[in-house]
């Protein structure tokens, strides 16, 4: 393969789905549903935390980061998969494929941590239920959310800046966007070490974070089973269920797109992998988490009265 310096590339060619034609309208019509649902989705969640007082509480103070961060992500990757899946000339820009791979890296590093802060707050929920507001205060809950973005840079896009080496052609990315692992096959030389750096990468941002969220739910589980009613455990219950949904997805994946050798590389495989945590788990999350329960339903209902309110009111100023 040819070796040219980097800063001569002006774009690539990413595959997507090109090897099956026939499917690429049906797919950008479902991706492009999908896409609208959870930008109304996320849009929604964050609406609801920042203009409800009732939902200032902690848990939906990460809700609000975590829906904050999949709108990023998929704003980042699925507008140019849309665009490709109709194009002619499916190319993404070089500038723009470094982009994508630095951002998407620190996004899902930051989300490791998130939602390992996540099962932390339900475990301070549940084990001191009386002094969790006081436990969990607006300065905690800062401190925490400004650690997890700032450890997920350097834990990502520093590393990955020094690991960076030229490319070789042919420049085709085979995959639905640029990422870490995929752009790996381009490198040039040798890339034992940034394989290497992937994977203890992965073991401090995907496998530390699912093991401390692993650690908080065992003593979760201790203390519902020390609640004597089934009323109170099942209550208890309902506010993990849907994080451990999430969790389960998406470490699912992460641990099977990045801790693995490169020989294990599957372009198909990896693909399908990717729709779940760019495309599906970002629609899911505010379904999942907020949008069907009675505080997020109650503060739905506050806030369209007030705009209703509002209304008439200037109904009747038009009117006088």
């Amino acid at each position: 393969m040819g070796h040219e310096n980097s800063s001569t590339i002006t774009e690539l060619v990413l595959v997507g789905f090109s090897n099956f034609p026939q499917a690429e309208i049906p797919l950008f019509f479902v991706f492009s549903l999908v896409y609208l649902v959870n930008v109304f989705g996320n849009t929604v969640v964050i609406s609801l935390v920042v203009l409800d007082f009732s939902l200032r509480i902690p848990m939906y103070y990460f809700l609000c980061h975590l829906a904050f961060l999949n709108l990023i992500f998929s704003t980042l990757v699925v507008p140019k998969m849309l665009f490709n899946l109709l194009a002619m000339r499916k190319v993404i820009s070089y500038n723009f494929c470094l982009a994508q791979t630095y951002i998407t890296l620190f996004l899902e590093s930051t989300e490791c941590f998130l939602l390992a802060v996540m099962a932390v707050d339900r475990y301070v929920a549940i084990w001191y239920p009386l002094r969790y507001l006081h436990i969990m205060n607006s300065s905690v809950c800062l401190a925490l959310t400004l650690g997890t973005w700032t450890v997920g840079f350097f834990a990502s896009v520093v590393p990955l800046y020094f690991a960076m080496l030229p490319l070789c052609g042919p420049y085709i990315i085979d995959y639905l966007f640029c990422e870490l692992p995929v752009i790996l096959h381009i490198f040039c030389g040798d890339t034992s070490l940034q394989e290497t750096m992937m994977v203890v990468g992965g073991n401090g941002t995907v496998l530390f974070p699912f093991l401390l969220i692993i650690l908080s739910y065992l003593h979760i589980l201790v203390a519902v089973m020390r609640i004597d009613s089934t009323e109170g455990r099942k209550k208890a219950f309902s506010t993990c269920t849907p994080h451990l949904i999430v969790v389960t997805i998406y470490y699912g994946t992460a641990l099977v797109r990045y801790m693995r050798p490169k020989s294990l590389y599957s372009a198909e495989g990896d693909k399908f992998i990717s729709l779940f945590y760019v495309v599906i788990i970002p629609m899911l999350n505010p379904f999942i988490y907020s949008l069907r329960n009675k505080e997020v339903k109650g503060a739905m209902r506050r806030i369209m009265g007030r705009f209703q309110k509002a209304n008439k009111s200037h109904s009747r100023i038009f009117k006088g």
